[in-house]
């Protein structure tokens, strides 16, 4: 192949990655599905839901400006996206795990990235709302990468304030938390992605389910983990690709009100901003277990 040609394929691929990004961007500008952290359709295949999502890699801050000529020279350059790091998976030898920056331009609330060193004892979590306590046992052994990041969002009081911003319904029995950006107003289109400004890898998924009290983390594809999170108040027959955590030992009686309350305009999924708001104050980590 020709020195001439090779940039024509360069750019070729360059342009189709570029192309493929923007069909992403339309799309998570459009999607509003409850277990995505900002996207998805509803799909129900032999009795298990799976939120459908566009898994593939983020869009970085410069893919999301308008779309660049196809040169050789851009071609020549690979994005942030191409080269984005990976987030790293606990590594029991050094106690750590490795988190990065989310690189698809969606709102955040910086504070910072946790410290690599985790520790592994059990905890529990206080999510203290205008509603109620709900105490959360969380498994820092099997999620220490998870319990890790919302101790450290806890310490930096990220989540002072923000809303619950999306509830259920019969099919998605759960309660979804964790964008601190939210509104939760049923006015907001941006509800539902915003995050910490960094990701994190999946745990805990082997034989994953999702019943009555467990608490989950939402995303919007492999490891891309952030802060937003579920509540399951009845049991979502969900695929095993999202992170448990923890288990509500205290509180269950808060959701079950706010799921009888309603939500304040259905999408297409019977899902919405809950009309009974559930503000956290603020969010507690404690080593006893």
């Amino acid at each position: 192949m020709s020195g001439k040609d090779r940039q024509k394929q360069l750019a070729r691929e360059h342009y189709e990655r570029q192309n493929q990004r923007r069909i992403e961007r339309e799309a998570r500008a459009k999607r509003n599905a409850i277990i995505g952290t900002s996207v998805g359709v509803v799909v129900v295949i032999g009795g298990v839901i799976a939120a459908t999502t566009l898994l593939g890699g983020s869009d970085s801050p410069a893919t999301a400006s308008p779309e660049a000529s196809a040169s050789s020279e851009a071609s020549a350059n690979p994005s942030p996206t191409d080269t984005a790091a990976k987030p790293a998976a606990f590594d029991p030898a050094s106690g750590t795990c490795g988190y990065v920056a989310d690189a698809d331009g969606s709102p955040a609330k910086n504070v910072g990235t946790p410290p690599a060193k985790v520790d592994t004892k059990p905890k529990t979590m206080t999510l203290k709302t205008n509603q109620g306590d709900i105490v959360i046992a969380v498994d820092a052994g099997k999620t220490p990468c998870t319990v890790n990041s919302f101790a450290f969002l806890a310490e930096k009081k990220f989540f002072d304030g923000s809303k619950c911003h999306r509830l259920g319904s019969d099919q998605f029995p759960v309660l979804q938390c964790g964008d601190p950006l939210a509104k939760a107003d049923g006015k907001n289109p941006t509800d539902g992605q915003g995050g910490p400004g960094y990701r994190f890898v999946n745990e805990n998924l082997e034989g994953a389910k999702y019943t009555r009290g467990v608490v989950a983390m939402a995303n919007s594809g492999p490891d891309t983990n952030g802060s937003q999170f579920f509540i399951v108040y009845g049991d979502a027959p969900l695929s095993p690709d999202y992170t448990p955590f923890g288990t509500v030992t205290k509180g269950m009686e808060i959701i079950d009100k706010v799921n009888k309350g309603g939500v304040i305009t259905p999408g297409g999924d019977g899902t919405g901003a809950p009309k009974e708001t559930v503000e956290i104050k603020n969010v507690t980590m404690s080593n006893k277990s």
